[in-house]
């Protein structure tokens, strides 16, 4: 009798998930969420959404400065930002139509190292701008409220 040969389930790898929705300690942003980051052994991907701000003339612009990065919450590593995706590099702006528009985007950085657990994303750290901060950015724990898309 012939042995039935087991087939192997794909193995994923250690280091690839996708974290939706992390809790963010610190960011001075009502409109500016963190939707999703992805952890891949070769890139860290982190998707946004901009939510038009009603206190502009047509919801205002955004863009993203060319030196944004992103370090292990409490370290002097910076990873700086490799791609932008849906976001103007500064100087150059996305501007809104009504402050009803909400802008998804993507920025890609190097691989973090194995076993971060929270993140600081940065854009600038010169005070007295407006700049896309975040610290504290959760590697394993989510928000319990869901993210609403959309008008």
């Amino acid at each position: 009798m012939e042995k039935i040969k087991e087939i192997e389930k794909p193995k994923v790898k250690e280091l690839e998930r996708l974290i939706y929705n992390p809790i963010v300690k610190h960011s001075p942003f009502q409109n500016l969420e963190t939707m999703r980051i992805e952890i891949d052994p070769e890139f860290t991907r982190i998707d946004f959404i901009y939510y038009a701000c009603n206190i502009y003339v047509n919801g205002g612009w955004v863009q993203i400065l060319r030196d944004t990065f992103i370090r292990p919450s409490g370290s002097k590593t910076c990873l700086k930002l490799v791609n932008a995706i849906n976001i103007p590099i500064a100087p150059k702006k996305h501007w809104f139509k009504s402050t009803k528009d909400l802008l998804c985007y993507t920025l890609i950085f190097p691989a973090l190292p194995k076993g971060t657990k929270s993140i600081d994303i940065i854009e600038n750290e010169t005070p007295g701008g407006s700049w896309f901060n975040f610290y504290g950015v959760s590697m394993e724990t989510v928000r319990s409220q869901k993210l609403i898309v959309g008008n």
